[in-house]
């Protein structure tokens, strides 16, 4: 399944000449996990009260939830081939009101993980058995409005929040450690109140552990820190910035393409 979301996004970015390749990339295990076994949703009924909630709060990863949601049968994988078209439902960043699954429109960094506090909070308040999940980035770490959010998560102890964070230690301009370093992550997490949880973020069962021990924390809320590679699953876009924002020429489509052996449904 990860590997067929994989080439959904080579070629979704590729056709496009647009999108965000690298961090797409290295997000595919975890969503994988959060889509195909912990996520109580119905594609065939996005908007199911009871459904979890899943916020992508590295909006520019919008290709990876974007073949992630054609998978798990939100709607046609042709839609793919309109992504980043003028009109398109699938822009650059997720559109809330344009496409299913989608549960808020995120892109400005650091927002996505107050609504998804947000989320949790009202949950709670209405006392709605529903679990929130949001994915983060390790340059959005360096978003004080993370670690703001971390502070109220913890306030108010919500344990029905799961936080993952995919650290790729690779942003725009380069390694995270040369920009604005995040380390040491962990640390920082556990004082600020919130249960941790290292994994290997491209290994499939230990992420899905994981998520399934987060249910179990009571009184506070969970972040997995998924350790990744930039490009996961490409050799030549592996860990490199230049490929943050960068769409493979038809060339380097097909050779990625062939590197992900295996057909997409």
């Amino acid at each position: 399944i990860a590997r067929d979301i994989r080439r959904g996004i080579v070629k979704t970015i590729g056709n496009a000449q647009v999108g965000h390749i690298g961090g797409s990339l290295s997000a595919v295990d975890i969503l994988t996990a959060l889509y195909f076994h912990i996520l109580r949703i119905d594609p065939y009924n996005p908007q199911w009260e009871e459904r979890d909630r899943f916020v992508l709060s590295k909006g520019h990863g919008a290709a990876a939830l974007y073949s992630t949601l054609a998978k798990r049968g939100y709607f046609s994988s042709k839609l793919l081939d309109t992504f980043g078209k003028i009109n398109s439902r699938l822009q650059v960043h997720p559109d809330m009101h344009k496409v299913p699954g989608i549960e808020i429109s995120t892109g400005a960094l650091g927002q996505g993980f107050s609504v998804a506090i947000g989320m949790a909070l009202g949950a709670n308040l209405e006392h709605k058995d529903i679990r929130v999940y949001v994915l983060i980035g390790d340059g959005e770490s360096q978003e004080g409005q993370i670690w703001e959010g971390a502070m109220s998560a913890a306030h108010y102890k919500l344990d029905n929040l799961t936080a993952i964070l995919d650290y790729n230690r690779v942003q725009l301009l380069g390694p995270v450690s040369e920009i604005m370093e995040v380390s040491p992550l962990p640390d920082k997490w556990r004082a600020f109140g919130w249960e941790v949880i290292e994994v290997d973020g491209h290994n499939v069962p230990q992420i899905i552990e994981s998520l399934e021990k987060t249910k179990k924390i009571k009184n506070k809320p969970s972040i997995i820190i998924a350790h990744t590679i930039k490009g996961k699953g490409v050799s030549f876009l592996e860990g490199k910035a230049s490929w943050h924002g960068k769409a493979p020429n038809q060339e380097e489509m097909e050779r990625a393409l062939k590197e992900l052996e295996g057909d997409i449904e």
